[in-house]
C-alpha cells in the first residue's frame, strides 16, 4: 500500500542517503555472492538518522504501511520499519494490541534477515511478548537450520537476562553450540557475556561445563569482560572446575 506518509518515510531516507556509505554497507554486512547478506541494497542511510525519520513517523503510520516497509528491497527502509514497528508494540497498551504487533512481527521475518535487524528487534517485541508466557517457539527457532531465526532465538533472551532469567539463553546456547557461523558465536557469546554481568557465577557454571567445545570466538565473547588472568587461562584451556 502506497500511501502520503509511506511516500513521505521513502523520501526522507533517500534524501539523507550517501553515496559513500551505499558503496561501504554492502561490504560491511555481507551481501555478495555466497555471503549471509546476499543481494541486500543499501541506500547509505546512518542508523541514527533512520532513528530520527522513525521518531518522526511512527504514530502516523499502520500495520499495511510497516508491512510494505518491512518487505522493502532496502535495508534501511527495513531497519527504519522495525524501529517504528518497537515503538508500536512498546507503547501499546492492551494484551491484545501487543498481541497484535508481536504476531505482526512474527509474520515478517523474512524481512529481519541480517544482524543489525535482528538485534533491534528480538528482544524489544519477542523476548518481551514471551515474558509470561511459553518460549517453545525459540527452540523452534533455534532448532530451525536457518540463519536469522537461529540468531532471534537467542537474541530475544536478551529481555529475560535483563529480569534475572538465563534458564532459557543456556538452553539456546547449548542447542547452538556448535553451530558454524560465527554470527551465531558472536551472539551467543554476547548473551552469555550479559549474564556474566549480572550472575558471574552462573555464566561460570556454564562456561565451565563448555568451554572446551566452544567456538573460539563465542568463548571470547562470552569471557571478555573476566579478569585478564583468568582469561588467559580460559583461552588455554586449564581453567579448574
Amino acid at each position: 500500500m502506497v500511501t502520503s506518509v509511506f511516500s513521505q518515510i521513502i523520501s526522507d531516507l533517500k534524501s539523507a542517503s550517501h553515496a559513500e556509505k551505499a558503496s561501504f554497507f554492502p561490504r560491511f554486512f555481507k551481501c555478495g555472492p555466497g555471503e549471509y547478506g546476499e543481494g541486500d541494497k543499501f541506500l547509505g542511510v546512518t542508523v541514527p538518522v533512520q532513528r530520527s525519520i522513525a521518531k518522526k513517523f511512527w504514530k502516523k503510520v499502520g500495520a499495511p504501511e510497516l508491512a510494505v516497509l518491512l518487505r522493502h528491497e532496502y535495508h534501511e527502509v527495513r531497519l527504519t520499519g522495525l524501529f517504528m514497528l518497537t515503538e508500536k508494540y512498546r507503547t501499546s497498551k492492551t494484551a491484545k494490541d501487543k498481541a497484535f504487533w508481536a504476531g505482526f512481527y512474527l509474520d515478517h521475518l523474512d524481512g529481519v534477515n541480517n544482524w543489525d535487524l535482528v538485534d533491534s528487534s528480538a528482544d524489544k517485541i519477542l523476548g518481551s511478548w514471551l515474558e509470561d508466557k511459553n518460549r517453545s517457539i525459540l527452540y523452534d527457532f533455534a532448532d530451525s537450520g536457518d540463519l536469522w531465526r537461529q540468531r532471534i532465538a537467542v537474541m530475544a533472551t536478551f529481555h529475560f537476562i535483563r529480569q534475572g532469567e538465563f534458564r532459557d539463553t543456556f538452553k539456546i546456547a547449548e542447542i547452538l553450540l556448535n553451530h558454524p557461523h560465527d554470527l551465531i558465536h558472536k551472539a551467543v557469546g554476547w548473551m552469555l557475556r550479559e549474564i556474566a554481568n549480572r550472575d558471574h557465577q552462573s555464566a561460570c557454571d556454564f562456561l565451565q561445563r563448555h568451554y572446551k567445545v566452544m567456538p573460539r570466538t563465542m568463548l571470547r565473547y562470552a569471557i571478555e569482560k573476566f579478569d585478564p588472568g583468568i582469561r588467559k587461562t580460559i583461552l588455554a584451556g586449564n581453567w579448574a572446575n
